[in-house]
């Protein structure tokens, strides 16, 4: 592959728009573009119009924390637009408007304890009987009818899984193990070409160089043929490219750093207590830069928080695992500790929000073309209970701002919700696991 291939079509053209496939290439590059105005046919008829919203693609973003939040700390008081935010929806207070919270739903018959995270994006019941076998996940009911438009079918995250854990299953109910290294991610994503040219830009990305040097000068030669709000998107788009590679390059795991010898036991999870956050942000970086490149419409990130160890969190001193300290058992200290790790997890979401509203794709944010659903399997991860699930959908296209809730004590199916996403997505689907509808309430703008 040649330095510099110029790209497959025109730059720019008042004729036909220039396709999302296009790449600007490099030596073991293949950089893909973000959705840009010159993408879109011309706006001068509604039929022009019609066909341009076709070409804005919808997303899905599913995270699965399976230990949960603290329901004191978390679940607001009233419902519908007048609620009142509680300590932890407050720290998403900016965003308000951009997010909806359920009350009231489950998986019915998800019983299993720690088990029950398989069936957060399947629904599927018992999964602690001998004889369970998954079901279908969201992500990859979505993948069976619109992954052909996309390189990449579902992208399937994970940070501290053990074994092949995770929250995407395909239709015979087989896991789909989880990537937990951005760094290969990344190279699927931006990096082709023999496996010498391949290992040279990784050898690259290492030394600090950025994969859009590779690139530059198509780079110039595209900004000075596009329009001034292209130029602005990439000029954008590149930032966060390059903001990526810096945080992946400060994240790296111990796994790069010289091993110090030592006369003692291997310790069961020998991991950087402080890499869990980190990973986390990277991984939503990452997220929103494989959105942002139509590289695939669904992502799912398992959180295996009951496999993660003690970990670090600024202005706090954490002191057992997270497991442990979900199984809190009241006592003040442990709740407070792990508060500190919920606040922590309800900052980078609203990081999150915030970087996907920055984005624009023609009239909308990307958050506006993106479900992102944060929630988990346990309502109560101290008794183990899967009830009263905290589910939060933002963005996506609905009319947010507000809480949706149902009876506590006789809840609905959680997957009434992923019946209006597949909706919302473009996929006709009168039932999804234990559904019995669309999710009432939820309306889209």
């Amino acid at each position: 592959m040649k330095t510099n291939t110029p790209l497959c079509g025109p730059f720019i053209s008042t004729r036909r728009p220039l396709s999302r496939r296009h790449f600007l290439r490099g030596s073991g590059i293949a950089l893909g573009l973000p959705l840009l105005d010159a993408m879109m046919p011309g706006l001068g008829s509604a039929a022009a119009a019609g066909e341009a919203m076709q070409t804005k693609p919808r997303r899905m973003f599913a995270i699965c924390n399976n230990l949960g939040l603290l329901e004191r700390h978390y679940a607001p008081q009233g419902s519908g637009k007048d609620y009142v935010a509680s300590e932890y929806l407050q720290l998403l207070q900016e965003h308000r408007s951009d997010f909806t919270v359920f009350m009231g739903v489950h998986h019915p018959g998800a019983d299993g304890a720690h088990k029950s995270d398989q069936c957060f994006l399947t629904a599927a019941p018992h999964p602690g009987a001998g004889s369970f076998r998954n079901t279908i996940s969201l992500d990859q009911a979505m993948a069976e009818k619109i992954g052909i438009l996309t390189r990449f079918p579902s992208i399937t995250l994970g940070v501290n899984t053990r074994e092949t854990r995770s929250c995407s299953y395909t239709g015979n109910g087989v896991g789909i193990p989880p990537q937990e290294r951005a760094a290969d991610v990344f190279q699927q994503l931006f990096l082709q070409g023999t496996p010498a040219q391949i290992e040279a830009e990784v050898r690259k990305l290492d030394s600090g160089r950025s994969v859009l040097d590779a690139v530059a000068e198509q780079t110039k030669r595209f900004e000075a043929k596009g329009s001034r709000r292209d130029q602005e998107r990439m000029d954008q788009y590149f930032t966060s490219v390059r903001t990526l590679e810096k945080q992946m390059q400060a994240s790296k795991g111990w796994e790069y750093k010289p091993k110090p010898v030592v006369n003692a036991p291997v310790p069961i999870d020998p991991i950087n207590p402080a890499q869990y956050m980190e990973k986390l942000n990277v991984l939503y970086r990452l997220a929103q830069l494989a959105f942002e490149t139509d590289s695939t419409r669904a992502i799912t990130l398992f959180l295996d928080s009951a496999g993660s160890p003690v970990l670090e969190v600024p202005g706090s001193t954490i002191t057992e695992s997270y497991h442990n300290l979900s199984h809190h058992g009241q006592e003040p200290d442990r709740m407070g500790q792990l508060k500190a790790i919920d606040v922590s997890h309800m900052k980078l979401l609203a990081k999150l929000y915030a970087d996907f509203k920055a984005v624009r794709e023609g009239e909308d944010t990307l958050l506006e073309r993106t479900m992102l659903l944060y929630g988990s399997n346990f309502g109560n991860s101290n008794t183990h209970e899967t009830t009263n699930l905290p589910i939060i959908l933002a963005g996506g296209g609905f009319r947010h701002g507000q809480v949706i809730a149902f009876d506590r004590y006789r809840n609905i199916p959680l997957s009434n919700l992923f019946v209006s996403m597949l909706h919302r997505m473009g996929i006709e689907a009168d039932k999804f696991g234990s559904s019995t509808g669309a999710m009432k309430g939820l309306e889209p703008t």
